[in-house]
């Protein structure tokens, strides 16, 4: 049995909230009457379900109160193999799916999950999160655990080693190894969310706007399977028993285990905000990505044609200013910007890594993913204007010296746009009667 391939950012994380069908579109329009009425006496007992919970005690009555109570909010809970429930168990591990996930796990089992991210105070503690009063680094939150967990009247942790809320539905992130480096047992939680008509969560949402989208839904399920307690080999490092759990998950929930992380995440977020803010869009619903590797004989034919070659146009112009940078990598980020001009500033700020491609006759610097290996690229085979050749030994005079690491990206960036324009100033000149 083949492997399949491991998915990208795009399909591990939603970025829009609503479908693209349209009868679902026309079902949630006329569902939102409803929907939110729902939410307004969602949230009247809400406050209610959150006083229950407060005053009373941790137990078996108090978990059974609140799980019929969040049953009125629309969420279910439902759990499988709940004999696997090891007692002995200190650290609980679940993929993360929601901003709510150690809410719902706690209505089943008693457990606590440490605030890792924002400020502590009234809002952490009413969202259920354990504070421990460590703001330092991993290897200190490691240490308060573990004097956490030597205490055997304190509640399992409940950990989420991906960092990060997916979709849940095409494959995890990366497990942190730190989780893995408290006890020498685990026990894995799988979790899987479904609800109709929107998304489950939206990648670059607050907790607050989940909160009313859950209120405003008809229901959420929430499935949660117990899974056998997974001890440490011997000799067995914390990263690879982060990476060998991880892969128990994964089969646990039919998906895949990748290597993307909560930074990739990130990043990826961070590209889709800069495209949603382009001052045009592409006509086509086909990702940019995928018309600009559609073959060349195909280039012609449908109405992509004149779209495609467009960016082709783009791409092999982005390939005269920087010669070494390879068209592939110039293709994806304009697929990404849209733009000539912003592609070869990422380029040449580093934001876009890559191997530089040999020029004939011109020996490359070694593989960089640095802005540094774009401008040796340039000044390898073009001096640049109004500066001096780059030299292999560091300059004794300060003079020589001045001029900073802003100025020389300014310059580079610079002498790219003078490159461009004059060579396809000249072009226009030549072709014009």
């Amino acid at each position: 049995m083949e492997r399949s391939a491991a998915p990208g950012p795009e399909r591990l994380f939603d970025a829009h909230r609503f479908p693209a069908g349209g009868f679902v579109l026309l079902a949630l329009l006329l569902y939102a009457p409803v929907g939110l009425c729902l939410l307004v006496l969602r949230l009247f007992i809400g406050v209610h379900v959150f006083l229950v919970s407060c005053i009373l005690p941790d137990g078996t009555l108090r978990r059974l109160i609140v799980r019929v109570m969040c049953s009125v909010l629309g969420l279910f809970v439902q759990q499988s193999s709940p004999r696997l429930r090891d007692a002995a168990v200190q650290v609980y591990i679940a993929n993360h799916v929601t901003h709510f996930d150690h809410n719902v796990i706690s209505l089943l089992t008693s457990c606590n999950t440490p605030a890792l991210n924002g400020a502590p105070g009234f809002i952490c503690w009413s969202r259920g999160f354990m504070e421990l009063g460590v703001t330092g680094s991993r290897a200190e939150l490691v240490d308060s655990l573990k004097a956490y967990s030597s205490h055997r009247g304190n509640p399992p942790l409940l950990l989420f080693p991906e960092e990060a809320a997916t979709n849940g539905r095409a494959g995890l992130l990366r497990f942190s190894s730190w989780p893995f480096s408290i006890l020498d047992v685990v026990q894995p939680v799988a979790l899987q969310v479904q609800r109709p008509l929107i998304a489950v969560s939206v990648a670059d949402s607050s907790w607050i706007t989940e909160l009313f989208w859950t209120f405003f839904v008809p229901f959420t399920v929430y499935q949660v399977r117990w899974m056998p307690s997974v001890p440490r080999r011997a000799e067995e490092l914390s990263e690879d028993f982060a990476l060998r759990v991880q892969e128990l998950l994964a089969m646990e929930l039919g998906v895949v285990s990748t290597r993307l992380t909560a930074a990739d995440k990130a990043e990826h977020m961070k590209r889709l905000r800069h495209t949603s803010h382009l001052p045009f869009a592409p006509a086509s619903s086909q990702p940019l990505a995928a018309r600009l590797r559609m073959p060349s004989s195909l280039s012609g034919i449908g109405s992509f044609a004149p779209e495609d070659t467009r960016f082709t146009t783009m791409a092999q112009q982005v390939k005269e200013v920087l010669p070494h940078v390879p068209l592939e990598v110039i293709r994806t980020d304009l697929a990404q910007t849209n733009c000539v001009d912003t592609t070869i500033a990422n380029l040449l700020e580093g934001r876009v890594p890559f191997f530089p491609e040999s020029e004939a006759g011109t020996d490359l610097p070694a593989p960089s993913t640095s802005w540094a290996a774009s401008a040796s690229g340039i000044q390898g085979s073009v001096a640049l204007p109004s500066s001096k050749p780059a030299t292999k030994q560091f300059a004794k005079s300060p003079m020589e010296r001045h001029l900073s690491l802003q100025e020389r990206k300014r310059a580079l960036y610079d002498y790219a746009r003078r490159r461009f324009a004059e060579k396809h100033g000249a072009a226009r000149a030549g072709g014009s009667p």
